[in-house]
């Protein structure tokens, strides 16, 4: 369990968190949500005890200042900007794994399945990677490692479409306790979780329950058919893997991860013009199909 209490934080003149008090509970999954500034990373910096702060954390009964190493040592984090690490990929990855007491085979194959290349890039210094393969490399420890508590900031940044549904997947499969995932974008985070906690000015504008979570592991088969061809939606929806159906670029076919329907509706809505049909079915469990829509 995650106890807040009267948190507060300020950079110089600057009050960044203001007595905010928050629980979570063991097993809960929370979206931390608000606009940049609202205070979410700095939150997270708390949480892992880098910054000296007002008020009371505890977690798990420890406080992460004064308990740090045991507090990280069961938490995984995958930070929003990558840190500039010169050591090599594979040297980071023994690392890592010694650390935090982990087999770096797993990490590596967790790696590899989020589609990083890691014969190509295990000699090439970290901070030479790619905003996505730095992205890929940092999920693939965090989830490398068996802890209590799992922290992602902006963990989809960086991420191309086939990337995110294995990030989808492994969260999925994750077998830890608690996760926070903050993001400034509700509909980035808002399949993942099953409550989302608003930050405004420092403090808890909204929290509330997510309902009906979406299956993480879930499948959308996809069908777009446009009223002409357009190159622009030709390259957009590329980037998702699709493939023009017909090859006359009046139909293109793909597969999107469940959880990131909302996202990829948001890409069509830019299309509108276009679009004359829409075809969705849900390969999952059960195989069923759950929406089709048409647009004459």
């Amino acid at each position: 369990m995650i106890e807040l209490e009267g948190l507060g934080k300020s950079f110089r003149r600057a009050r960044v968190l203001d007595a905010l008090s928050l629980t979570i509970g063991h097993g809960e999954r929370v979206a931390l949500v608000g606009s940049n500034g609202a205070g979410k990373t700095t939150l997270i910096r708390c949480l892992l005890g880098e910054y000296r702060f007002e008020g009371r954390i505890a977690i798990d009964g420890r406080c992460p200042r004064s308990e740090r190493t045991a507090v990280l040592a069961a938490t995984g984090f995958v930070p929003q900007l990558p840190p500039p690490l010169k050591m090599p990929v594979g040297e980071l990855i023994r690392f890592s794994a010694g650390v935090g007491r982990a087999d770096p085979a797993r990490i590596e194959a967790l790696a590899e399945r989020m589609g990083l290349d890691l014969a190509a890039v295990r000699r090439r210094p970290f901070v030479k990677l790619s905003g996505g393969q730095k992205q890929k490399l940092l999920i693939a420890v965090a989830l490398g490692r068996k802890t209590d508590l799992l922290i992602m900031d902006e963990p989809a940044a960086n991420l191309d479409p086939p990337a995110r549904r294995v990030l989808f997947e492994l969260l999925d499969e994750w077998e830890g306790g608690t996760m926070i995932v903050s993001s400034h974008r509700l509909d980035e985070v808002a399949a993942l979780v099953t409550r989302v906690v608003e930050l405004d000015g420092g403090r808890v504008v909204l929290d509330d329950r997510v309902e009906d979570a979406v299956d993480l592991s879930s499948v959308l088969r996809c069908r777009v058919d446009l009223t002409r061809p357009d190159a622009a939606f030709g390259r957009a929806i590329a980037a998702w893997s699709f493939r023009d159906a017909d090859g006359d670029g009046l139909a293109w076919e793909g597969e999107v991860s469940g959880p990131d329907r909302l996202r990829f509706l948001g890409l069509l809505a830019r299309y509108a013009g276009v679009i004359r049909a829409l075809q969705l079915r849900e390969n999952a469990a059960g195989g069923g199909e759950v929406a089709r829509a048409q647009q004459a």
